[in-house]
Protein backbone atom coordinates (compact mmCIF):
# COMPACT_ATOMS: atom_id res chain seq x y z
CA UNK A 1 0.00 0.00 0.00
CA UNK A 2 2.65 2.53 1.14
CA UNK A 3 4.52 1.42 -2.63
CA UNK A 4 1.67 3.75 -3.98
CA UNK A 5 1.65 6.30 -1.76
CA UNK A 6 3.35 9.82 -2.70
CA UNK A 7 5.65 11.23 -0.14
CA UNK A 8 3.32 13.74 1.68
CA UNK A 9 0.77 10.59 1.70
CA UNK A 10 3.33 8.63 3.66
CA UNK A 11 4.34 11.52 6.45
CA UNK A 12 0.75 12.18 6.56
CA UNK A 13 0.51 8.22 7.13
CA UNK A 14 3.06 8.62 9.64
CA UNK A 15 1.45 11.40 11.58
CA UNK A 16 -1.67 9.23 11.88
CA UNK A 17 0.69 6.17 12.89
CA UNK A 18 -0.01 3.79 10.31
CA UNK A 19 1.82 1.45 9.70
CA UNK A 20 3.02 0.88 6.35
CA UNK A 21 5.61 -1.25 4.59
CA UNK A 22 8.16 1.68 3.69
CA UNK A 23 9.29 4.63 5.66
CA UNK A 24 8.96 8.35 5.23
CA UNK A 25 12.30 10.29 5.61
CA UNK A 26 13.04 13.83 6.44
CA UNK A 27 16.41 15.03 7.63
CA UNK A 28 17.38 17.86 9.84
CA UNK A 29 19.88 19.31 7.48
CA UNK A 30 23.35 19.25 5.80
CA UNK A 31 26.52 21.22 6.81
CA UNK A 32 28.17 22.90 3.70
CA UNK A 33 30.91 20.52 3.36
CA UNK A 34 28.94 17.93 3.18
CA UNK A 35 26.43 19.13 1.18
CA UNK A 36 28.77 20.28 -1.39
CA UNK A 37 30.14 16.23 -1.39
CA UNK A 38 26.61 15.35 -1.79
CA UNK A 39 25.82 17.74 -4.83
CA UNK A 40 29.26 18.04 -6.78
CA UNK A 41 29.33 21.76 -6.23
CA UNK A 42 29.62 24.01 -3.41
CA UNK A 43 26.65 23.77 -1.15
CA UNK A 44 25.05 27.03 -0.20
CA UNK A 45 23.53 24.81 3.02
CA UNK A 46 24.86 24.92 6.69
CA UNK A 47 24.50 27.31 9.67
CA UNK A 48 26.92 29.79 10.28
CA UNK A 49 28.59 29.69 6.73
CA UNK A 50 25.47 30.22 5.04
CA UNK A 51 25.07 33.86 7.40
CA UNK A 52 28.61 34.57 6.55
CA UNK A 53 27.61 34.36 2.41
CA UNK A 54 24.87 36.11 3.30
CA UNK A 55 26.67 38.79 5.10
CA UNK A 56 29.11 38.74 1.78
CA UNK A 57 26.62 38.96 -0.72
CA UNK A 58 25.07 41.92 1.12
CA UNK A 59 28.65 43.38 0.90
CA UNK A 60 28.89 43.35 -2.22
CA UNK A 61 25.40 45.03 -3.58
CA UNK A 62 21.61 43.66 -4.43
CA UNK A 63 22.78 41.89 -7.42
CA UNK A 64 24.96 39.32 -5.43
CA UNK A 65 22.66 39.12 -2.71
CA UNK A 66 19.82 38.26 -5.26
CA UNK A 67 22.30 35.43 -6.65
CA UNK A 68 22.89 33.86 -2.96
CA UNK A 69 19.22 33.75 -2.01
CA UNK A 70 18.41 32.00 -5.23
CA UNK A 71 21.20 29.36 -5.11
CA UNK A 72 20.58 28.79 -0.88
CA UNK A 73 17.06 28.28 -2.09
CA UNK A 74 17.74 25.93 -4.67
CA UNK A 75 20.48 23.94 -3.06
CA UNK A 76 17.81 23.24 -0.14
CA UNK A 77 15.53 21.68 -2.74
CA UNK A 78 18.38 19.64 -4.35
CA UNK A 79 19.44 18.45 -0.93
CA UNK A 80 16.11 17.22 -0.28
CA UNK A 81 15.70 15.77 -3.78
CA UNK A 82 18.93 13.81 -3.14
CA UNK A 83 18.66 12.28 0.30
CA UNK A 84 15.27 11.36 -0.89
CA UNK A 85 13.35 13.38 1.92
CA UNK A 86 9.23 13.43 1.81
CA UNK A 87 9.41 16.35 4.28
CA UNK A 88 11.07 18.63 2.67
CA UNK A 89 13.95 21.46 4.87
CA UNK A 90 12.91 24.44 2.20
CA UNK A 91 15.67 26.68 3.52
CA UNK A 92 18.86 26.86 5.56
CA UNK A 93 20.64 29.63 8.09
CA UNK A 94 19.82 33.39 6.62
CA UNK A 95 21.35 36.20 8.40
CA UNK A 96 19.58 39.10 6.09
CA UNK A 97 21.08 42.29 7.87
CA UNK A 98 23.73 44.01 5.94
CA UNK A 99 27.28 44.84 7.74
CA UNK A 100 28.58 48.02 8.57
CA UNK A 101 31.99 46.95 7.74
CA UNK A 102 33.74 44.28 6.14
CA UNK A 103 37.06 43.94 8.25
CA UNK A 104 38.51 41.11 6.05
CA UNK A 105 36.92 38.25 3.47
CA UNK A 106 36.12 36.51 7.06
CA UNK A 107 35.18 39.02 9.38
CA UNK A 108 32.14 42.24 9.71
CA UNK A 109 31.60 44.53 11.96
CA UNK A 110 27.48 45.16 12.52
CA UNK A 111 26.04 48.34 14.21
CA UNK A 112 28.50 51.16 15.28
CA UNK A 113 32.37 50.63 15.17
CA UNK A 114 32.03 54.18 17.69
CA UNK A 115 29.16 52.78 19.64
CA UNK A 116 27.54 49.42 19.76
CA UNK A 117 28.68 46.79 17.89
CA UNK A 118 29.02 43.71 16.81
CA UNK A 119 31.50 41.72 15.46
CA UNK A 120 31.63 37.91 13.85
CA UNK A 121 33.97 35.94 12.02
CA UNK A 122 33.76 32.64 10.21
CA UNK A 123 35.69 29.64 11.29
CA UNK A 124 36.04 27.92 7.74
CA UNK A 125 36.14 24.16 9.49
CA UNK A 126 33.62 24.22 12.11
CA UNK A 127 31.83 26.62 9.54
CA UNK A 128 30.67 28.84 12.65
CA UNK A 129 29.95 32.51 12.14
CA UNK A 130 30.73 33.82 15.72
CA UNK A 131 31.04 36.69 17.32
CA UNK A 132 34.48 37.56 18.45
CA UNK A 133 33.61 40.92 19.70
CA UNK A 134 30.94 42.86 21.22
CA UNK A 135 30.45 46.30 22.87
CA UNK A 136 27.17 46.73 23.66
CA UNK A 137 25.82 49.73 26.04
CA UNK A 138 21.93 48.68 26.57
CA UNK A 139 22.88 44.57 27.26
CA UNK A 140 20.95 43.81 30.87
CA UNK A 141 23.34 43.17 33.43
CA UNK A 142 20.60 42.12 35.76
CA UNK A 143 17.30 40.32 36.17
CA UNK A 144 15.76 43.64 36.92
CA UNK A 145 16.70 45.05 33.38
CA UNK A 146 15.35 42.48 31.33
CA UNK A 147 11.85 44.16 32.50
CA UNK A 148 12.08 46.95 29.85
CA UNK A 149 12.83 44.48 27.02
CA UNK A 150 9.47 42.46 28.40
CA UNK A 151 7.48 45.40 28.78
CA UNK A 152 8.74 46.28 24.82
CA UNK A 153 7.48 42.69 23.67
CA UNK A 154 4.49 43.22 25.23
CA UNK A 155 4.04 46.67 23.42
CA UNK A 156 4.68 44.72 20.22
CA UNK A 157 2.12 42.13 20.69
CA UNK A 158 -0.87 44.72 21.14
CA UNK A 159 -3.10 43.86 18.32
CA UNK A 160 -0.54 40.63 17.06
CA UNK A 161 -1.55 39.41 13.59
CA UNK A 162 0.50 37.74 11.26
CA UNK A 163 0.00 38.40 7.08
CA UNK A 164 -0.61 34.96 4.88
CA UNK A 165 1.98 36.52 3.07
CA UNK A 166 4.57 35.84 5.61
CA UNK A 167 4.78 32.42 4.58
CA UNK A 168 5.60 33.47 0.76
CA UNK A 169 8.84 30.85 0.75
CA UNK A 170 6.96 27.58 2.31
CA UNK A 171 4.46 28.48 -0.96
CA UNK A 172 7.26 28.76 -3.23
CA UNK A 173 8.34 25.34 -2.24
CA UNK A 174 4.97 24.22 -2.46
CA UNK A 175 4.67 25.31 -5.74
CA UNK A 176 8.10 23.91 -7.16
CA UNK A 177 7.86 20.35 -5.39
CA UNK A 178 3.86 20.05 -6.04
CA UNK A 179 0.89 18.60 -3.86
CA UNK A 180 3.23 15.46 -4.05
CA UNK A 181 5.66 16.49 -1.52
CA UNK A 182 4.96 17.72 2.71
CA UNK A 183 6.30 21.44 3.06
CA UNK A 184 5.76 22.30 6.77
CA UNK A 185 5.15 25.68 8.18
CA UNK A 186 5.80 27.48 11.12
CA UNK A 187 5.02 25.79 14.60
CA UNK A 188 5.09 26.59 18.47
CA UNK A 189 7.80 28.56 19.20
CA UNK A 190 8.03 29.39 23.41
CA UNK A 191 10.89 28.74 25.29
CA UNK A 192 13.58 30.21 27.89
CA UNK A 193 16.84 30.90 25.80
CA UNK A 194 19.65 28.35 27.37
CA UNK A 195 22.33 30.45 25.89
CA UNK A 196 21.56 33.64 28.04
CA UNK A 197 22.51 32.94 31.87
CA UNK A 198 20.29 36.49 33.23
CA UNK A 199 17.18 34.46 31.48
CA UNK A 200 17.89 31.35 33.35
CA UNK A 201 19.04 33.42 36.11
CA UNK A 202 15.73 35.47 36.21
CA UNK A 203 13.63 31.76 36.26
CA UNK A 204 14.75 31.42 39.93
CA UNK A 205 14.47 35.39 40.83
CA UNK A 206 11.71 36.67 38.70
CA UNK A 207 9.59 33.67 37.31
CA UNK A 208 6.98 36.60 36.62
CA UNK A 209 8.65 38.40 34.48
CA UNK A 210 9.87 35.38 32.43
CA UNK A 211 6.14 33.92 32.35
CA UNK A 212 5.22 37.39 30.69
CA UNK A 213 8.16 37.27 27.86
CA UNK A 214 6.57 33.68 27.41
CA UNK A 215 3.39 35.09 27.14
CA UNK A 216 4.60 37.36 23.95
CA UNK A 217 6.31 34.37 22.53
CA UNK A 218 2.90 32.09 22.76
CA UNK A 219 0.47 35.39 21.54
CA UNK A 220 3.11 35.24 18.33
CA UNK A 221 3.16 31.84 17.44
CA UNK A 222 -0.77 31.44 17.95
CA UNK A 223 -0.69 34.49 15.50
CA UNK A 224 1.89 32.48 13.23
CA UNK A 225 -0.53 29.35 13.14
CA UNK A 226 -3.71 31.55 12.53
CA UNK A 227 -1.94 33.06 9.60
CA UNK A 228 -1.46 29.36 7.97
CA UNK A 229 -4.51 28.20 8.62
CA UNK A 230 -5.55 28.43 5.05
CA UNK A 231 -2.19 27.42 3.42
CA UNK A 232 -1.57 23.96 2.23
CA UNK A 233 1.23 23.57 5.08
CA UNK A 234 -0.27 20.94 7.76
CA UNK A 235 2.81 20.29 9.51
CA UNK A 236 3.81 23.14 11.63
CA UNK A 237 7.59 23.04 13.47
CA UNK A 238 8.94 25.08 16.06
CA UNK A 239 10.32 24.35 19.70
CA UNK A 240 13.24 25.84 21.42
CA UNK A 241 16.63 24.16 22.49
CA UNK A 242 16.11 24.08 26.62
CA UNK A 243 17.65 20.76 27.49
CA UNK A 244 21.50 19.81 28.25
CA UNK A 245 22.22 15.93 28.72
CA UNK A 246 21.57 16.04 32.53
CA UNK A 247 18.16 17.32 31.67
CA UNK A 248 16.64 20.65 31.45
CA UNK A 249 18.52 23.85 31.87
CA UNK A 250 15.48 24.78 34.36
CA UNK A 251 13.04 22.77 36.94
CA UNK A 252 10.35 20.88 35.79
CA UNK A 253 7.79 22.38 38.14
CA UNK A 254 8.79 25.85 36.06
CA UNK A 255 7.88 23.49 32.67
CA UNK A 256 4.54 22.95 34.27
CA UNK A 257 3.28 25.85 35.46
CA UNK A 258 4.82 28.50 33.03
CA UNK A 259 5.39 26.71 29.50
CA UNK A 260 2.52 23.96 29.73
CA UNK A 261 -0.64 25.95 29.34
CA UNK A 262 1.09 28.05 26.66
CA UNK A 263 1.93 24.84 24.13
CA UNK A 264 -1.86 24.06 24.85
CA UNK A 265 -2.55 27.44 24.04
CA UNK A 266 -0.67 26.83 20.38
CA UNK A 267 -1.73 23.57 19.91
CA UNK A 268 -5.37 23.98 21.00
CA UNK A 269 -5.29 26.64 17.91
CA UNK A 270 -3.34 24.34 15.17
CA UNK A 271 -5.48 21.22 15.82
CA UNK A 272 -8.72 23.43 15.36
CA UNK A 273 -7.33 23.92 11.66
CA UNK A 274 -6.47 20.56 11.37
CA UNK A 275 -3.19 21.07 11.90
CA UNK A 276 -0.21 18.92 13.49
CA UNK A 277 2.95 20.72 15.66
CA UNK A 278 6.14 19.51 16.22
CA UNK A 279 8.39 20.79 19.36
CA UNK A 280 12.22 20.76 18.58
CA UNK A 281 15.09 20.01 21.37
CA UNK A 282 18.23 18.34 21.98
CA UNK A 283 19.65 17.22 25.30
CA UNK A 284 17.56 14.84 27.97
CA UNK A 285 13.69 16.03 27.92
CA UNK A 286 12.37 12.95 29.85
CA UNK A 287 11.91 14.59 33.27
CA UNK A 288 9.19 16.95 31.56
CA UNK A 289 8.15 14.36 29.25
CA UNK A 290 4.59 13.65 30.63
CA UNK A 291 3.62 17.46 30.35
CA UNK A 292 5.49 18.00 26.65
CA UNK A 293 4.74 14.86 25.06
CA UNK A 294 1.18 14.68 26.66
CA UNK A 295 -0.43 17.03 28.15
CA UNK A 296 0.46 19.88 26.08
CA UNK A 297 -1.07 18.27 23.02
CA UNK A 298 1.60 18.12 20.44
CA UNK A 299 1.69 16.28 17.70
CA UNK A 300 5.52 14.99 17.04
CA UNK A 301 9.17 15.53 18.61
CA UNK A 302 11.88 16.74 16.36
CA UNK A 303 15.87 16.59 17.48
CA UNK A 304 15.67 13.50 19.20
CA UNK A 305 18.73 13.17 20.90
CA UNK A 306 20.06 9.50 21.20
CA UNK A 307 23.24 10.16 23.44
CA UNK A 308 21.00 12.09 26.04
CA UNK A 309 18.69 8.92 26.31
CA UNK A 310 15.67 9.73 24.35
CA UNK A 311 14.49 6.85 22.34
CA UNK A 312 12.38 6.75 19.86
CA UNK A 313 11.27 3.09 20.89
CA UNK A 314 10.50 4.66 24.74
CA UNK A 315 8.82 7.10 23.12
CA UNK A 316 6.65 5.29 21.35
CA UNK A 317 5.60 3.11 23.79
CA UNK A 318 4.76 5.73 26.44
CA UNK A 319 3.36 8.41 24.36
CA UNK A 320 1.48 6.61 21.66
CA UNK A 321 0.10 9.75 20.07
CA UNK A 322 3.41 11.20 19.40
CA UNK A 323 5.16 10.84 16.11
CA UNK A 324 9.06 10.61 16.67
CA UNK A 325 11.71 12.63 13.85
CA UNK A 326 14.95 10.83 13.72
CA UNK A 327 17.41 9.36 16.12
CA UNK A 328 19.73 8.80 14.01
CA UNK A 329 22.84 10.76 15.71
CA UNK A 330 25.24 13.33 14.26
CA UNK A 331 27.69 12.18 16.45
CA UNK A 332 27.32 8.92 15.17
CA UNK A 333 27.55 10.21 11.23
CA UNK A 334 30.78 12.17 12.64
CA UNK A 335 32.70 9.73 15.02
CA UNK A 336 31.50 6.66 14.47
CA UNK A 337 31.78 4.04 11.80
CA UNK A 338 30.60 2.99 8.87
CA UNK A 339 29.31 -0.23 10.60
CA UNK A 340 27.59 2.03 13.45
CA UNK A 341 25.85 4.54 11.24
CA UNK A 342 24.45 1.48 9.37
CA UNK A 343 22.95 -0.07 12.37
CA UNK A 344 21.53 3.13 14.03
CA UNK A 345 19.74 3.83 10.15
CA UNK A 346 18.56 0.26 10.96
CA UNK A 347 16.70 0.45 14.59
CA UNK A 348 15.57 3.69 13.19
CA UNK A 349 14.03 1.94 10.24
CA UNK A 350 12.90 -0.83 12.16
CA UNK A 351 10.98 1.07 14.56
CA UNK A 352 8.87 3.07 11.74
CA UNK A 353 8.30 0.05 10.00
CA UNK A 354 7.25 -1.88 13.34
CA UNK A 355 5.55 0.87 15.52
CA UNK A 356 4.49 3.60 13.11
CA UNK A 357 4.30 7.37 13.92
CA UNK A 358 8.68 7.24 13.44
CA UNK A 359 9.79 9.95 10.68
CA UNK A 360 13.22 8.21 9.76
CA UNK A 361 15.97 10.99 9.68
CA UNK A 362 19.41 12.26 11.03
CA UNK A 363 18.61 14.01 14.51
CA UNK A 364 20.61 17.35 13.78
CA UNK A 365 22.54 18.78 11.25
CA UNK A 366 25.53 16.87 10.15
CA UNK A 367 28.17 18.45 10.37
CA UNK A 368 30.92 19.99 8.51
CA UNK A 369 33.67 17.00 9.50
CA UNK A 370 31.44 13.93 9.41
CA UNK A 371 32.83 11.67 6.47
CA UNK A 372 31.04 11.91 3.45
CA UNK A 373 31.14 7.49 3.59
CA UNK A 374 29.19 7.81 6.39
CA UNK A 375 26.63 10.73 4.99
CA UNK A 376 26.26 8.20 2.05
CA UNK A 377 25.95 4.89 4.30
CA UNK A 378 23.13 6.60 5.94
CA UNK A 379 21.08 7.52 2.58
CA UNK A 380 21.51 4.23 1.02
CA UNK A 381 20.45 2.60 3.97
CA UNK A 382 17.40 3.99 4.79
CA UNK A 383 17.02 4.33 1.01
CA UNK A 384 16.64 0.03 1.22
CA UNK A 385 13.19 0.50 3.23
CA UNK A 386 11.90 3.58 1.32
Amino acid sequence: MSDEMTPAERVMATFRKEKMDRIAIFHSGFSSRVGSELLGRESYSGGGINQWREASALWDGPEAHAEFVAKTTQDARDLARICHADLIRIAYWRMPTKPTTKIDDLTFLYGDPDGDYTVRQLDPVTELFQEIDKRDSRAPQTVDDLEPIVEASERGIENCTVSPSAFQAQMDAVEYFGPDYAIPGAGPGVAVSNRDALWLEAVAARPDLVERFLECQCVRSCARVEAQKDLPLDILMGGGDFCGKHGPNYSPAFFHKAMLPRLKRINDVAHKYGKYTVFASDGNLWPVADDLFDASGMDAFHEIDRLAGMDHWRLRERYPNLTCFGNISTITLHLGTKEDVIHECRDNAEAALQLGGVLCGVSNQVVPLAPIENVIAMIETLEEYH
